[in-house]
């Protein structure tokens, strides 16, 4: 079993640090990058959950302000679940191993962090 931890890690602190900034803050743009990390998240989950497409693609929606340090949160958190139950070669079409698909997402997770936090 892959061990997601440093993806764990990775979402709570942006996570927390978004449920601890200053409105302004969020209005500035920090919301905005996470609200697309968490789409981008459960996107990836989804298509490791359901690699032929069979259900339509369902959209993290915009909840406001408040909610993307939980959006992130969860987002990531069903992105590791579904890691972890990924067969090695399962990506989408087998492209990509589970373990590459991990830096993968730590990697989006570090970057959003960095532009919401500037």
């Amino acid at each position: 079993m892959l061990d997601t931890s440093p993806l764990n890690a990775a979402v709570e602190r942006f996570a927390e640090r978004l449920r601890a900034a200053p409105q302004s803050r969020l209005q500035r743009g920090a919301a905005a990058e996470a609200l697309e990390l968490a789409r981008e998240l459960a996107r990836r989950a989804q298509r490791l959950e359901e690699p032929e497409g069979a259900a339509p693609a369902r959209v993290m929606p915009d909840a406001g302000l408040f909610t993307v340090g939980d959006q992130v949160a969860v987002a990531g958190l069903d992105l590791a679940e579904a890691l972890r139950a990924a067969a090695p070669g399962a990506g989408p079409d087998g492209a990509k191993a589970p373990s590459e698909m991990l830096d993968e997402a730590v990697a989006l997770v570090e970057r959003a962090e960095v532009r919401a936090m500037r």
